[in-house]
């Protein structure tokens, strides 16, 4: 089991995963496997399981600790696996955390509950929270008020990064949010208070922006996670005209993936097609695509492979 931790230091790509269903809506053991290596064969940093796009909410709590024990027992001591536990009741939170942390996770994903409206109370949920699990266990704070309707001020982050050490990562997900992500590098660098990570999500559709603005990476589960990987990795290493003009080759099927409503079911019909997982089923309520947005789906696949093949 892997005993590294998710810090302040963090970086890369840790893929938002998908959690594979048969198509009876069942659990799929195998393709969990087959899903995990193929993430780990397209170089992903990490992982971040449970999370809302890999359906979470819709897993009976079973379900839940079977992902995360065949997850983390899979990936071993290869990568870090960051557990979402966002849940309405602490003490679940906190059963849940622990319980991912004796099994080797390298730390916890934490959204608001839903409808906080005052950064008070945005603050003492997460500092409640934060007493429960203790400094032992890292914390990324998500922040996706598309999704929770809680609005996370950079004050407020800024004070959670302060009064506790465990917070050691925020995923940005925002939208809009860039001047944001800015905001919290520029203010905290003035203030001199400790940085923390930030991965970004919103699908990567921003991600090159955002890592000009002082992203360490992305947090999100575009089903060619190795265009993620190269990005980051070319912006690191400074050459960034060369990692926009790479992400731009993957655009139109990004932006595509990003379609709400939809894009969980574009994204899991094309792990399907890339053979990471057997069956394309999202739970029911979920979305379903017909014949035309398979079609079409298929046509943006056709149009990148052709473009890679002309690059290769």
């Amino acid at each position: 089991m892997t005993t590294t931790k998710i810090s302040e230091s963090s970086k890369g790509v840790y893929i938002i995963a998908a959690t594979p269903f048969t198509d009876n809506g069942e659990l799929d053991l195998p393709s969990i496997d087959s899903l995990t290596e193929f993430y780990l064969e397209k170089g992903v940093t990490g992982f971040t399981i449970l999370g809302m796009m890999g359906e979470a909410p819709k897993l009976t709590e079973a379900e839940t600790l079977t992902v995360m024990e065949r997850v983390l027992r899979r990936v071993g001591a290869r990568a870090p696996v960051v557990v979402g536990v966002s849940h309405a009741s602490n003490r679940h939170v906190e059963r849940l955390s622990k319980t991912a942390m004796d099994l080797g996770a390298a730390g916890v994903m934490l959204a608001p509950v839903a409808n906080l409206k005052t950064d008070e109370q945005v603050y003492n949920y997460y500092a409640t929270v934060a007493k429960l699990l203790g400094p032992a266990i890292p914390i990324c704070l998500q922040d996706f008020p598309q999704s929770t309707g809680v609005h996370m001020s950079v004050s407020v982050i800024h004070k959670l990064v302060d009064d506790f050490s465990q917070v050691v990562m925020l995923k940005h997900e925002d939208f809009p949010g860039m001047r944001k992500l800015s905001e919290v590098r520029e203010q905290s660098a003035a203030a001199g208070r400790r940085r923390i990570s930030v991965l970004v999500g919103n699908g990567g559709l921003f991600l090159p922006q955002e890592m000009l603005r002082g992203a360490d990476g992305a947090m999100t589960g575009f089903a060619y996670p190795e265009m993620l990987v190269q990005v980051c990795r070319l912006f690191d290493e400074g050459r960034n005209e060369e990692a926009e003009d790479l992400f731009n080759v993957y655009l139109p099927l990004l932006r595509h993936e990003f379609q709400y409503g939809i894009g969980l079911a574009l994204r899991k019909e094309t792990l399907k097609r890339r053979g990471a997982i057997r069956s394309a089923y999202v739970r029911r309520p979920g979305p379903v695509l017909n014949a035309t947005d398979m079609a079409e789906l298929g046509r943006l696949i056709a149009r990148l492979e052709e473009r890679l093949t002309a690059l290769a």
